[in-house]
């Protein structure tokens, strides 16, 4: 179905068309076209013996050298490693594999191997190299012995120890390493030279097997093959049929998925239906689209490296997004459903499983991100070596850790102190900083905590750690408070006493658990102190307890013998009652 789709398009395509075929076939060049399929290695072949015969620290000496196709020509330069690469890439991209094939070492394949079939393998190896491999010019030498020049602030010139082998790429083979190479080689009195080396000529077939062209790069007609600003068109409307196909894909999914759940009596499903509906079909169409690109249609030169790295990347990002969804989904299913009321200041331990579940939540979260993060960086040998040169940098590494991520590292290590002790908990009642608050939430790095007049305020995980803070629900949520009143010197405690203890017991907020006690905790200048305790199930309803207690003791003590008892100020008047007296007198 989808060849008869792409054969109806190009027909379209070609009424469209103002190319005539010759036209066409002009631009049917290397870079738009696959190279021949044609295998020059046929089954159980028989390679030729290793000619080595001596090892020498600047080359390899060789009995013999490409008997196949005979020496270079002394028009190419192949003196120094750079200009053996220069020369196989040039010659390639002018078609000219034959003259391409001379920078191979050929020693060690079938004595059965012609020009042609020579200029066939330069042919594989130049679509591997453009397709897969960025080849870092800084690090292939343009000396004869190999060395890289290193300049220093003294401008002294440093010895190094000459090179018989340079690298200058890498590719995956099914699971291992195929390394690129450059060796320097000399046969009988010819002089040292460079060439591509024999292992990798060895892998040549293998690479192209697995990254040669795709199916839609052979059923492509030779009219079809021409482009845009350097990109094959054919292949750009591919690519974006593909990319519809499997936006479509990844909707269907979706849509699947919240129809298939969404009534279902489990209520795991239900979370699957809520949260893990669209996370699914992006990691579908992701999935669906990679794999068909890489299996339909091949892309070449810097756009390939650009385009299959960016889309290895996209997917190993929905796969973890998909992982951390599932994850948040779990712990959010076990929140809701496998523990208890922990709005009930009494419920500790419902509490603290769900403190644990909030801080493994935002953890686990974090781990796999890392996992992510490094399993990005171990797809690419760049990023891989700029990995392993920072952690053998140990110094470099704790000053950027130390400098940049100390908060951050701190306050995450902070949160899993804090879910293993447990000094505060989800619903806990905390006094911190003067204010009276409810743990609301435990995240990565901060606590989200709520005032009593619905504020939040946001407090690092850190400080939580590091200062003294009250926490009123740590053991148990019960609570006494003190009423405090201030009365007349003359007043009767005792009537005092005795009415507390009616207003006490006939307050239900009052658990019962603290007897009624009354107390002169302080004589002043002018009045004395009473305390009054109270205790309740939890802080709130202690709060309340207090509020409405002390209402009523004031009340009680203005009633008596009309405000006597309340606060008030003496002050002698000697003097004005002398004068008044004279005064009288007179």
């Amino acid at each position: 179905m989808m060849r008869s789709f792409l054969s109806l398009f190009f027909f379209a395509f070609l009424l469209n068309t103002s190319f005539s075929q010759e036209k066409a076939d002009s631009l049917d060049t290397k870079e738009n076209r696959p190279p021949s399929e044609e295998s020059v290695i046929r089954e159980n072949p028989s390679y030729g013996s290793n000619p080595i015969e001596e090892y020498n620290d600047s080359y390899y000496i060789l009995s013999r050298i490409n008997q196949n196709i005979g020496l270079p020509p002394t028009s190419m330069n192949f003196r120094t490693p750079q200009a053996t690469l220069e020369e196989f890439i040039f010659s390639c991209r002018e078609d000219d594999f034959e003259a391409a094939a001379y920078a191979l070492n050929l020693n060690r394949m079938p004595s059965s191997l012609t020009k042609e079939k020579a200029a066939i393998l330069a042919e594989k190896l130049f679509f591997v190299i453009n397709q897969r491999v960025a080849i870092e010019w800084g690090s292939v030498s343009d000396r004869p012995d190999g060395q890289i020049d290193i300049q220093t602030a003294t401008n002294q010139a440093i010895a190094g120890k000459p090179r018989r082998s340079v690298y200058f790429g890498q590719v995956d083979l099914n699971g291992r390493d195929a390394v690129l190479r450059l060796q320097r080689v000399k046969y009988l009195d010819y002089g040292a030279f460079w060439l591509i080396s024999a292992d990798t000529v060895e892998n040549i077939e293998e690479l192209y097997e697995v990254y040669g062209p795709r199916k839609l790069d052979r059923m492509i007609p030779s009219w079809a093959r021409f482009d845009f600003l350097g990109i094959p068109v054919w292949k750009l409307v591919g690519t974006l049929l593909l990319l519809g196909i499997a936006f479509l894909m990844g909707k269907l999914v979706s849509r699947v998925m919240l129809w298939a759940f969404k009534n279902s009596r489990f209520s795991w499903l239900r979370v699957v239906h809520d949260t893990l509906s669209k996370p699914t079909g992006f990691a579908v169409a992701v999935l669906f689209f990679y794999i068909t690109l890489n299996s339909l249609i091949s892309f070449s030169g810097n756009l390939a490296s650009w385009v299959y790295s960016f889309l290895l990347i996209v997917v190993i990002c929905s796969i973890t997004y998909l992982i951390m969804k599932f994850i948040d989904s779990f712990m959010i299913y076990v929140a809701e459903n496998r523990i208890g009321d922990t709005n009930p200041e009494e419920n500790s331990s419902a509490r603290q499983m769900l403190t644990y579940v909030s801080v493994a939540r935002r953890v686990v979260t974090f781990i796999i991100i890392i996992i992510g993060f490094i399993v990005i960086i171990g797809q690419f040998r760049s990023l891989e070596k700029l990995g392993i040169s920072l952690l053998a940098s140990a110094g470099v590494l704790t000053v950027v850790l130390g400098v940049a991520a100390q908060s951050t590292l701190g306050n995450i290590i902070a949160g899993v102190q804090i879910a293993l002790t447990s000094p505060a908990k989800i619903g806990d009642t905390v006094y911190i900083d003067d204010e009276w608050c409810y743990v609301e939430d435990i995240r990565f790095t901060f606590m989200v905590v709520r005032t009593w007049d619905q504020r939040r305020l946001v407090i690092p995980l850190k400080y939580i750690i590091s200062n003294i803070f009250e926490n009123w629900s740590m053991t148990n949520p019960h609570q006494v408070r003190p009423i405090i009143v201030h009365a007349d010197y003359r007043i009767n405690v005792e009537d005092v006493r005795k009415k507390y203890d009616e207003l006490l017991h006939s307050n239900d907020k009052w658990d019962e658990e603290h007897e009624p006690v009354i107390q002169v905790v302080e004589a002043e200048k002018d009045t004395i102190q009473i305390r009054a305790l109270c205790s309740g199930k939890d802080a709130s309803t202690t709060w309340a307890l207090h509020c409405e207690l002390r209402e009523q003791l004031v009340d009680y003590i203005a009633s008596l013998e009309d405000g006597l008892y309340l606060n008030r100020t003496r002050v002698e008047l000697d003097d004005l009652r002398t004068e008044a007296e004279s005064n009288s007198k007179t």
